[in-house]
């Protein structure tokens, strides 16, 4: 992709000696100077997610000059958010997200107008959101918004400057599905489709590199401002990939799907992006762009809550340089990439807080009336060894049945807590037994599974319910009566002990 045309036009208000100094460094650049400042005082940038990636992205446009800022965010700052979310501090706990962002906007830069979303995006206000904005910022972690942002970006005709973190690495990109004399790609060509819920890790327990937020951030922030003023060759047509351990960038060249409908209308329905992600019931009647999904994700629907935090994106795609697989890359949970001369290898990147898989599971769900495959309501064939005509077991219990059962002298239930040791000193549950879930996908699995008793409940327990639901399944395949803790430990504090810590 060569260089594309200035994305807005200056502002015919000339700069004020102000703003001359403010942005001396920026005038002095071939690409940008004067006209382009204009053009940046000029833009309308909106920033989906004030968190790890657009904490840097909103802080360096600010001090750029684009001068109208929007921010979407309905979350409240957290303790856990300040090594990486450098746009908040300490007196910020508790305070809404994009509160704290105007705030830290306005001591970068006054002449900055920001305006506030605070609201979780959806398909009914999604393009009233983006309506007015020039390009857009994606910012987000999760899947559902990811789709939802790519698709109405694509409605809006706007670009779309994505990117996305996990332990040390990262990955960042331009979409624009009609670049002005050029070829588009979309979030949808290189992520046809999203990978199985329940089968990502998490931040919160595969960690991030607080300051590797900032480097994709930043690139994100440039990749803004070439768009609007036009300097240099944007990553349209390329992710770009980053290993802070190696300190190594590798350039992937993406193609659009020549097959690919264009996109002219959202998913319809409550939760639409959700159940494509396979994180909600699919709603009756959801019609546009509806693409088929392996695995019949559209028939049988299991993961955590939509309010789980997806993490992981895997596409197949090939290096430029003679389009060479990434070493060691797989394609297992990956979302094929579409498109011509495109060879297969595997990415891997995240963003935050959802449980990680503990292995495969292999218990065979049915639905059940009243819930979705892998839900409250799912049953299953029941233990193994359970007597001929017993009917289904339950498959999971809620933090009030857990806590019910807990109290009863006369229950021997077994609670299970998958969560590694650092998490549960956050916050647990008093006689709970701890076996971090990765021990029962490791080479101690089968010690680990024959440990459990089989002459009693076990409750499984971690986070928000993905993990758990992971080693219930596995614990129900060799005999166990495991149920998965409905929504986890965090759902626990929510509805039964009020008041204890999170994170």
């Amino acid at each position: 992709m060569t260089s594309l045309p200035p994305l807005v036009a200056p502002s015919t208000e000339p700069l004020s000696p102000e703003e001359l100094a403010r942005y001396s460094r920026h005038l002095a650049l071939p690409g940008i100077g004067i006209e382009g400042q204009q053009r940046l005082r000029a833009a309308r940038v909106l920033v989906v997610g004030a968190g790890g990636l657009g904490s840097p992205a909103l802080l360096y446009l600010a001090a750029a000059g684009v001068g109208t800022i929007g921010i979407v965010d309905d979350d409240r700052v957290e303790v856990s958010n300040l090594q990486r979310q450098v746009i908040h501090g300490g007196s910020d706990v508790g305070r809404p997200k994009v509160a704290s962002a105007r705030d830290a906007i306005a001591e970068v830069n006054p002449h900055v107008t920001v305006r506030l979303h605070e609201q979780r995006l959806d398909a009914g206000n999604v393009l009233d959101v983006l309506a007015g904005y020039d390009l857009v910022l994606d910012g987000t972690d999760n899947f559902a918004t990811r789709y939802l942002v790519g698709d109405a970006a694509e409605i809006a005709g706007i670009p779309c400057v994505w990117g996305s973190i996990f332990r040390f690495q990262g990955q960042v990109s331009v979409f624009w599905a009609t670049p002005p004399g050029g070829e588009g790609v979309v979030y949808r060509d290189v992520f046809p489709e999203p990978p199985p819920p329940g089968t990502v890790p998490d931040c919160a327990t595969g960690g991030v590199l607080g300051a590797m937020c900032g480097t994709i951030g930043s690139v994100m922030a440039t990749e803004a401002v070439k768009l609007v003023t036009g300097a240099g060759r944007t990553l349209l047509g390329r992710l770009a990939v980053y290993d802070s351990l190696e300190l190594t960038w590798r350039h992937l060249t993406v193609r659009a799907d020549p097959q690919r409908e264009p996109v002219t209308g959202l998913l319809s329905g409550d939760q639409a992006y959700e159940a494509f992600c396979g994180l909600a019931p699919v709603p009756v009647g959801a019609g546009a762009v509806r693409p088929a999904v392996a695995g019949g994700l559209f028939e049988s629907l299991s993961g955590p809550t939509a309010e789980g935090r997806l993490a992981v994106d895997l596409a197949q795609v090939s290096e430029e340089s003679g389009g060479r697989g990434l070493p060691g890359a797989g394609t297992v949970l990956g979302a094929p990439v579409r498109g011509p001369d495109v060879a297969p290898s595997g990415v891997l990147a995240a963003s935050e807080d959802v449980d990680p898989p503990a292995g495969p599971a292999p218990h065979i769900a049915t639905r059940a009336p009243g819930g979705p495959t892998g839900r409250g309501g799912t049953t299953t064939s029941g233990p193994v060894g359970a007597p001929a005509g017993a009917g289904p077991a339950p498959t999971s219990l809620t933090p009030r049945e857990l806590a019910a059962r807990l109290a009863d002298p006369d229950d021997d239930l077994l609670l299970l807590d998958v969560r590694e040791d650092w998490e549960t000193q956050i916050v647990g549950i008093d006689g709970a037994r701890v076996v971090p879930s990765g021990v029962y996908a490791g080479p101690d699995a089968r010690a680990a599974l024959a440990d459990l008793p089989r002459d009693r409940t076990v409750a499984v327990l971690c986070k928000v319910g993905g993990r758990s639901d992971r080693v219930a399944g596995l614990a129900r395949a060799v005999g166990v009566d495991a149920r998965n803790v409905e929504g986890g430990v965090l759902a626990w504090v929510r509805d039964v002990e009020p008041g204890r810590p999170t994170y």
